[in-house]
């Protein structure tokens, strides 16, 4: 499940509370004064057989005697009474439970987890959503519904926090209580049984009343959901999260509380990363960003202004905005000449600006003023340490004056983010209090404030790369699945868990990996005959199942020359190995000529299956020391050149892969190249858990593999399934002959189609486009085609009719595309052909495909809106079988439907 059915648990227009106690300081005494306190406009009814009243209203002694069926229920009974209370819940019609008892299976107790199971059991056959259990509750300040044992009832806002750890709500909600901030949702999902973060991210990505969204993650559940549902939700508003269990003693913890596996942090940051959300690493980061969001707009850009009453706190601002990768703005002239005139003859003359430690607040407000239109600045840092002879609550005033006059005057909105940092406790005490009450993000400290600062830069930063087109692949990407299923096969025949060297090699370029001439030797001195055969230096290189690291052994030697060192060096290299690792089985020496690659840089690529998230992609400095140096990124599969390209950039030998020191830069391409067909494979090959390249040479001739080793496990399904992001489906394609001769290809679209997409729509008359998109518009913006290219190919499909050229440079001749809701319910379809094609059949061709599409995927109906006078649209609609509702708001409009499950093949 996904969305279904959970309005009830956040616009309910009634409660049952089961558990309602007149127990001082019980839960469902607590919960009890929370339901009836908040100000929730329906009726809550109070279930427990021992008390003949609660917080004053009549109880009822079981569900049965309810008078109303009611919307949401909350559980606080002993965890053996919730399996058979949620079915007679469910049987009622009931399609929502808060489930706040523990007790189902945290810490790996069997009889909990059966508890667990029995609970999912009795809600699943009517769709009834279950929140937790061993949950704080749920919040939704709006309708004054705190179904919590919350100590705080919240304000109402338009932040939603999302949170595994009921004891987090409590400390955010401490905090934010005291700055005014108010929330639209507040929900402890605890164990999540059933409601999870995947869940929620849907929801609150398309509820109107949320601003902003922010989680507190221990782990997740269903990768896939959750990549889905992030991606889209980064995508509308700020999503922002911290992940706990960042190290193994955490992760530890993590689990025993929520009874979920946590998985490697860097997994997680790399997902993050990949969904478009803002990680941040603390509670006191999160409140920070928090502030930033709930009172002020995202900056237009990175570019600060710092003004201060105290050089040493500006340099310490200063200094915190560059270790950041932050921009300190360069003031212009004109801005220089307005301070002139307001400041003191000894002010700094530059950025930061110390308008010297005597400024009253007058001073402030007139400097303030001026960055406030400065066109070069896009945040101002206002900072104040206390003196003598200046008041510090005067200048935080004047702060506030001049930005309200700012918003208000000639109606127009504040230019510039405003961030203030009031430092000491006693005397900016009071000020950090006026700045809360005007909604102006206020921070101790001024590191602090640039914290802030950059979180929202950052996300700012993480949108505009979600949007932007990445580049095509620089070659055709050609590989061969069935060679390289092949070799998988027959070691998975043989029981194998490793390949040899020589076999991992042949995956590798089978999928377009250069690498180096290996042979294989079953001893010494068939070596030594390869060795003569392949001339000049070589390396040789022990072959064992079970030494998967060679050179810890000693089973590497290199720059042998002639059949004789060669022969020597294998029989020592036996001997060693027979006392390091007697045990192994040998089963010979891989021989391969030195590569003389002057100049070269060693890396590593690789993959590991994450427990969460499935395949992930490494990529880093390599050699023997790669686990000294530990400088390595990960990124989700697939990959295109954009994203291999940004796995590359997070790693310190990127800076020297650009050449330094007189060496040339690396062929990034080439790295990047490679990064894809690993992707590619490992979605191809569900038997691989565990691949390493290391060494890849990189130079600017391109990359060369040296060594590689590839792990097998059992398949679990086809390669694609276990990735926590569907990679484009390849099967969809076909050609497509045309009545003239041409043959087009039917494909789905790709983020590289994006500049092809533009042209095709440059193409269409004004009236093509009036029928389709129903308003003029001339171009397709950069915004909206990334939105059209860059899809989810789990939620969204679109495939084109283009020839048969590279993506990006193919002519794109039709389009149809659907958009399916979370639970797979509806698709809404659009559709477009060119003019050139028409009368050809493909608009019917299109259709049936996307319908196609949608009946094998499971989804209930295909919809549509339709201009009324759009005649050839409605026709071919009526011919495919959609029914024809009217749209009564807009009289203009035909809205189209179809059954799948009765619609004609």
């Amino acid at each position: 499940m996904t969305i279904r059915n959970l309005g009830h648990l956040f616009s309910p227009t009634s409660v049952a509370l089961i558990g309602a106690s007149r127990t001082p300081q019980s839960v469902g005494a607590v919960v009890a004064r929370n339901l009836f306190k908040s100000g929730f406009d329906g009726p809550i009814m109070p279930v427990n057989p021992k008390h003949r009243a609660v917080q004053g209203v009549l109880t009822y002694p079981d569900v049965a005697s309810l008078p109303v069926t009611p919307d949401m229920a909350v559980v606080c009974t002993p965890p053996d009474t919730v399996p058979g209370l949620i079915r007679e819940l469910a049987e009622r019609g009931t399609k929502a439970a808060v489930v706040i008892t523990a007790g189902f299976g945290e810490g790996g107790d069997e009889a909990g987890a059966e508890r667990r199971r029995a609970m999912l059991e009795a809600a699943r056959p009517s769709l009834m959503r279950v929140v937790g259990p061993n949950c704080l509750g749920v919040l939704v300040p709006r309708i004054g519904l705190n179904a919590s044992f919350s100590h705080i009832t919240p304000r109402s806002g338009r932040l939603a926090f999302v949170t595994q750890s009921g004891a987090i709500v409590t400390s955010v909600l401490d905090w934010a209580q005291s700055r005014g901030i108010g929330f639209s949702h507040l929900v402890s999902l605890g164990d999540m049984a059933d409601v999870d973060f995947g869940d929620m991210l849907d929801y609150l990505a398309n509820d109107a009343e949320t601003r902003a969204i922010l989680l507190y993650v221990e782990a997740v559940t269903n990768a896939r959901k959750f990549m889905s549902a992030a991606r889209a939700a980064a995508r509308m508003k700020p999503v922002i999260v911290v992940k706990a269990g960042r190290h193994a003693e955490g992760a530890r913890a993590a689990a025993s509380h929520t009874g979920a596996l946590a998985g490697a942090d860097a997994v997680y940051d790399a997902a993050f990363r990949r969904a478009g959300m803002l990680r941040v690493f603390s509670l006191d980061e999160l409140f920070a960003a928090v502030e930033t969001l709930a009172m002020s707009e995202i900056p237009h850009g990175d570019r600060l202004a710092i003004v201060t009453n105290g050089g040493g706190i500006g340099v310490l601002a200063t200094d915190a905005l560059i270790d950041q990768h932050g921009t300190l703005a360069e003031l212009g002239e004109q801005t220089i000449a307005n301070l002139d005139d307001v400041l003191p003859p000894t002010w700094s003359r530059g950025n930061p600006v110390d308008i010297i430690g005597d400024a009253p607040g007058q001073r402030y407000a007139d400097v303030l003023a001026i960055l406030m239109d400065a066109p070069e600045v896009d945040a101002v840092l206002v900072l104040n340490c206390p003196t003598a002879v200046a008041d510090s609550v005067e200048a935080a005033q004047a702060v506030i004056d001049t930005a309200e006059r700012f918003v208000h005057d000639n109606g127009r909105a504040r230019h510039q983010t405003l961030l203030t940092s009031w430092v000491g406790e006693t005397t900016a005490e009071q000020a950090r209090a006026l700045f809360g009450e005007h909604r102006i993000p206020t921070y101790t400290t001024p590191e602090a404030a640039v914290r802030a600062f950059m979180h929202v830069v950052n996300y700012r930063r993480s949108q505009e790369a979600l949007m932007e087109t990445p580049p095509s692949v620089p070659e055709d990407f050609d590989f061969d699945r069935e060679r390289a299923r092949r070799i998988i096969v027959q070691a998975a025949d043989e029981q194998r868990e490793w390949l040899t060297e020589p076999e991992a090699k042949d995956v590798l370029a089978a999928y377009g990996v250069p690498v180096v001439t290996t042979r294989i030797a079953a001893s010494p001195r068939e070596a030594a005959e390869l060795a003569a055969n392949l001339g000049g230096p070589v390396a040789v290189k022990i072959l064992s199942a079970d030494i998967t690291h060679k050179s810890d052994v000693g089973g590497v030697d290199l720059d042998l020359a002639g059949p004789t060192a060669v022969q020597s060096a294998a029989e020592a290299m036996l001997a060693r190995i027979g006392e390091a690792k007697p045990d192994a089985r040998i089963e010979g020496f891989s021989v391969q000529p030195m590569v003389r690659r002057p100049g070269a840089y060693e890396l590593i690529v690789g993959m590991t299956d994450d427990p969460q998230f499935g395949p992930v992609i490494l990529f880093g400095h390599g050699g023997t020391a790669v686990e000294v140096l530990k400088d390595q990124a990960l990124g989700l599969p697939p990959l295109n050149m954009k994203l291999a390209r940004e796995i590359i950039s997070r790693t310190r030998i990127h800076t020297q892969l650009q050449g330094y020191r007189g060496l040339p830069a690396a062929n990034i391409d080439a790295i990047a190249l490679t990064l894809i067909r690993i992707a590619q494979l490992v979605a191809d090959v569900p038997e691989i858990v565990e691949l390493d390249i290391n060494p890849l040479l990189a130079d600017a001739y391109g990359v060369l593999a040296l060594d590689a080793r590839v792990r097998l496990g059992e398949r679990n399904g086809e390669g694609t399934e276990r990735l926590a992001i569907r990679p484009y489906p390849k099967e969809l394609e076909e050609d497509v002959p045309l009545g003239d001769g041409r043959t087009l290809q039917l494909r789905p679209i790709l983020p590289e189609d994006e500049p092809a997409l533009q042209r095709a729509f440059a193409k269409l008359t004004p009236e093509e486009v009036r029928l389709r998109l129903f308003v003029p518009v001339k171009t397709l913006s950069h915004v909206t085609a990334a939105r059209f290219t860059q899809l989810d190919y789990d939620r969204e499909m679109a495939l084109i009719l283009c020839d048969h050229a590279r993506a990006g440079e193919a002519e794109i001749y039709g389009v149809v595309q659907i958009s399916t809701d979370p639970d797979n319910e509806r698709a809404e379809y659009a559709i477009i052909v060119g003019h050139e094609v028409t009368g050809m059949g493909l608009g019917m061709l299109l259709m049936r495909r996307i319908i196609d599409y949608c009946r094998a995927r499971g989804t209930r109906r295909i919809f549509g809106d339709v201009l009324r006078d759009n005649a050839t649209m409605l026709r071919l609609c009526e011919r495919l079988g959609f029914v024809r509702h009217p749209v009564p708001e807009e009289p203009e409009i035909v809205r189209v439907e179809l059954a799948l499950s009765q619609s004609p093949s």
